[in-house]
């Protein structure tokens, strides 16, 4: 049985005890969340749209954390002109709990 749930407007293919990594929630180590689910399948069928009003997906956070640093260069040919920049987008690790429908 597997879930497509959507969070931080993105869509994931969730099954249970899967390891998902989503953008940042404002969540603590520990704590349940609960997903929004799109479509359910599983051995009675498909479930999607209005169908899955009853379906719920429970995740536990089990982590916090940054993904490696991506750099940026911006330069200018024949003018000296040069940026490099860092970023480190953050996420939140999630733990699926049980895919309930």
């Amino acid at each position: 049985m597997y879930a497509i749930v959507e969070c931080g407007g993105k869509q994931y293919k969730v099954e249970q005890d899967m390891l998902v990594k989503v953008e940042k929630l404002d969540v603590q180590v520990g704590e349940k969340v609960e997903l929004k689910v799109l479509m359910l399948v599983g051995d009675a069928g498909v479930k999607a749209g209005a169908d899955c009003a009853g379906c719920k997906v429970v995740a536990e956070v089990t982590r916090q954390d940054k993904y490696a640093k991506v750099f940026v260069f911006h330069y200018k040919a024949k003018k000296q002109i040069r940026k490099r920049q860092g970023h480190r987008q953050p996420y939140t690790e999630l733990k699926i709990v049980s895919v309930e429908g």
